[in-house]
């Protein structure tokens, strides 16, 4: 692989929004990858992150959760434009994002991602967005912050099922590295509400969106894929044939696509 034979694109600033547990660590392979061919990389950790050193059990909105990408977005000096990368639940973010900065986003990638026009607001958004893992058996430890008797505070998925749904076809060292380096996620997350949203004379629509499909995906299967991308459909749609996190599983490929994706 040339990791520069496209040298005639612009050099761009892209934007890591990882999934719910992960963090900016997740985009270790694939940070490489694009810094050595030019481009300008930010990786974000969302707010109950590893590196965000804030306790998930202790968000209580998902404006608190995201903030930290769109304080990013917000900092941007005048007339620059990123291209946001989301990956699963972090597609929520992304969307969040497109709403208030798309006079700031050139480009939006969803990976395997929660890609709804709205948010989590009608019954349908939920069966196209929300994974059904049920056929696994009881797969998430909850956290009661406030109290037994009040709603969970955070949710983390099991050690024992993180292989089999999230990394299947991953590298032992990196699930590995996923098993020490996860953490419990904000029931918050689950709360996202968007409005119809436009932002400097730009409206959310006409920001360019690539949606990447995972086919061996145990987390948001191939059925929920295809509908959200039926119902708000992208710009265009790039295909592999991998499990949920192909930033472990295929970084080359995934690589390469986001590259073509420009």
């Amino acid at each position: 692989m040339d990791a520069g034979s496209d040298a005639s694109k612009s050099k761009e600033h892209f934007v890591l929004v990882h999934g719910a547990g992960h963090g900016a660590w997740c985009w270790f392979r694939l940070l490489p990858l694009l810094r050595g061919s030019g481009h300008r990389v930010s990786c974000v950790d969302l707010a109950g992150a590893a590196g965000s050193r804030v306790d998930p059990g202790t968000v209580r909105s998902f404006d608190e959760y995201t903030a930290p990408l769109v304080d990013l977005l917000a900092a941007l000096p005048d007339g620059e434009k990123v291209i946001l990368v989301g990956h699963s639940a972090g597609g929520l973010s992304v969307t969040h994002a497109l709403h208030l900065f798309s006079d700031r986003i050139k480009q939006a990638i969803f990976i395997a991602a929660t890609m709804l026009p709205f948010g989590c607001q009608t019954e349908q958004d939920i069966k196209d967005g929300v994974p059904d893992l049920s056929e696994h058996g009881d797969v998430f430890d909850l956290t009661f912050g406030l109290g037994l008797d009040r709603p969970p505070t955070s949710v983390a998925l099991r050690p024992e099922f993180q292989r089999r749904i999230l990394y299947e076809q991953s590298p032992q060292e990196d699930c590995a590295l996923a098993s020490i380096m996860l953490r419990p996620w904000p029931v918050a997350l689950s709360a996202a509400r968007f409005g119809s949203g436009s932002s400097g004379g730009s409206t959310i629509d006409e920001v360019r969106r690539i949606y990447i499909t995972t086919a061996k995906d145990c987390m948001v299967n191939s059925e929920q894929q295809e509908a959200m991308i039926r119902r708000w459909p992208p710009s265009k749609v790039l295909a592999m044939d991998t499990d949920h996190s192909p930033f472990f599983s295929a970084p080359e490929q995934l690589f390469q696509l986001i590259l073509e994706s420009l």
